[in-house]
Parts: C-alpha cells; structure tokens; sequence
C-alpha cells in the first residue's frame, strides 16, 4: 500500500514516547509528559528519556558531572569553527560542527555515554558559532551553572535571571522529544546503516533544517511586537480577522485538542506572572485571541501550538530569531539520541519499496 510521506505507516516499534493527538496527550515513557517534567532539571528528564527511568540521587550528581566535563570540547572544534564562513546560517554551521566531534576520548566511551556528551556539546557550539558570526569573543563555559544557564551564559555573557532559566527550561523539556517526527526519522535510518551517532545526529540536524519541521516561530514573534502591549490586543487581532489574516500560533496538524507543551507553557507563563513582561502579554493575548477565533469561527476548534509560547519565551529572553531552530535542537537531540540507542538494540535497516511509475 503506497501512502505519500509514509504518512499512518507504522515503521517502528518505541518505548520512548507516544503522540495522542485527539486526545491531547504526550507520553514520555509511558508516563504524560507533565508529571514527567515537574520538579526534575534538563538533565534529569534527559536521563529519564534515555534510560526510562529517573537518576537516583548518586546518578543524578554522577550525571552532572558529566554534563560538565563534556562542556569541554576537544581542541579542534574550536579551530573549525573559527574558520567557517559567518555569512552562513548558526544551523548550518551546526552541523558542520558536529560532524567533526570526534577524538580518542569520545570514541572510547559507551553509547550511552555519547549521547551526554553530544548533548552536553551541543549548545556549547551553538553559543560558539553564535558568537563569531556577530563577531564578539567567544564566552567560555560557566561550571556554575546548570545546562539551560550555561547556554544563555555563553551567549550573552550575562547571567540570566531565574525567570529566564524557568522559562526555556521548560520549553526544552517539552520539546526533547514528539514521536516519529522528520529528524527522528532521519536519525533512525541513518544508524540503522550501523553508522555512528554523531552522523546519525548529523543527519537529524539537516533534516530539522528544514522550515516545514524545524520552522521558527517567526510568524508569532511579528504577531506579539505588532501587539506590543495589552492594550493593543484586541485592536490588532480583530484588524487581521477582518482582512482575512491567519493568527500564529493557533492550529496544529497532529492534535486535534489542546496541545498538552502549549498548556504547560502556559501554567509556566502564569507561575511567572508579573515577572516578565512579554510572557504577561502572551497570557492576555492568548485569552483574547480564543475568544475572538470561537466568535468568528464557531466549530473550528482552533487551539494555540507550541509555538505561539515557545515564542513568547524566545523574545522575553531577547533570543535573535536565528537561534531558534538550533536552541530547539538542543532540546531534541535528546530524543534523537534515545531513539538512536533504541535502534542499536534491536537494529534492521530500514529499506521500503519504491513503485516505478515512468514510461
């Protein structure tokens, strides 16, 4: 049976997560993905993901100490990236970068080590390559800090506030992994080859590349500067209605009720409230914007995405639009390193059909 895009075919059997979209639900081993989150940092809900259970409190401070040695890139990292082009987009240098991440030390560890190192490593490139293309020094590794404060460290060389840490931390909890998605695939298949990790995380980095998956949520950041102020909210979604404009943000292809990343962003945004402008904002705007889409298209069930919070987050710690998709890479190379894992245990290459149908 030939389905476009291979779209409803089954291709593999996972523990790691489930997608439920009519009912709004996402699992993380099983469990839903907010009591997953709670009370337990990045890299406690990437041990979970990787080994399907939580750190007791020995492997959680053996785990941190892991996550910082493997800050420390080896000695030619730097020196390539030092050398590639600045005009080029950060995703694309990304991979470039990652490609090369090899030397005696990485090769020696296990496979499950691999995937802390790569996901330790890879923000700390992403502020690198960052840094050089808009010509400033690059900030060292701040030891102090934990996995999301880092990468802000590194690149702002300031330290961030708790609410900004709160906040993307959050945000790259829910989005380290979503299923069968694109760059997943591409992981999958790539290692399935009995390739290693770091091609297989490579393939997965130029598939998220790709504005149809790893698309940022430019089009929600335009919405909320356009707005700029409550006050402002109902004036400027009601104008865009009127012109038949779409409103970023709302509506999602896989759930057909709330998005269950979107809700606990928002709980988050309600947490902070007071503390942070922009996520006040998106608060009000959200509530008006439903009402306002329920008004005029009664039955649609047009419910907000991921996005329309992810890019609240995003311009209320004044990240450049360009990090967007690479600052979602580094939350997802966490699924993609589980599903690797995954695939080694039990490895088929993957090789579907194809039906010729030329002259």
């Amino acid at each position: 049976m030939f389905q476009k895009g291979l779209k409803n075919v089954v291709a593999v059997h996972t523990r790691i997560a489930s997608v439920d979209g009519d009912l709004g639900e996402l699992r993380y081993r099983g469990l839903l993905v907010e009591d997953v989150i709670i009370n337990h940092s990045f890299e406690e809900t990437a041990y979970f993901l990787w080994n399907g259970e939580f750190p007791t409190d020995s492997e959680a401070a053996k785990l941190k100490q892991q996550f910082l040695n493997y800050r420390s890139l080896p000695p030619h990292i730097q020196k390539i990236a030092e050398e590639l082009p600045r005009e080029l987009p950060v995703m694309d240098n990304m991979r470039t970068l990652l490609s090369a991440y090899y030397d005696e030390d990485y090769i020696s560890l296990s496979e499950a080590e691999q995937a802390i190192a790569l996901t330790s490593a890879l923000p700390v490139m992403t502020a690198m390559l960052y840094r050089l293309q808009i010509g400033n020094t690059i900030i060292p590794p701040d030891n102090t800090l934990g996995h999301v404060a880092n990468y802000l460290w590194m690149l702002n060389g300031e330290e961030p506030t708790n609410v900004q840490v709160e906040a993307l931390e959050t945000y790259l909890k829910l989005t380290m992994e979503h299923g069968m998605n694109a760059s997943t695939f591409a992981a999958r298949v790539t290692v399935s080859t009995e390739s290693d990790m770091v091609a297989a995380v490579t393939s997965a980095l130029g598939t998220m590349k790709g504005p149809l998956h790893g698309g940022a949520p430019s089009g929600v950041i335009t919405l909320l500067n356009e707005i700029n102020s409550i006050e402002n909210i109902g004036t400027v979604i009601n104008g865009k209605l009127n012109n038949g404009e779409k409103i970023m943000g709302f509506g999602h292809r896989i759930y057909r009720t709330e998005d269950p990343r979107s809700i606990l962003l928002r709980q988050k945004c309600l947490e902070l409230q007071g503390r942070d402008a922009w996520l006040d904002l998106a608060v009000e705007a959200e509530k008006q914007i439903i009402q306002s889409l329920n008004e005029r298209k009664p039955g649609r069930a047009l419910y907000t995405n991921v996005e329309f919070y992810a890019a609240a987050i995003m311009r209320s710690i004044q990240m450049p639009p360009e990090l967007f998709t690479p600052t979602f890479s580094i939350a997802r190379i966490v699924g993609w390193t589980a599903h690797i894992l995954e695939q080694q245990e039990d490895n088929v290459i993957f090789r579907p059909q194809s039906e010729y149908i030329g002259n």
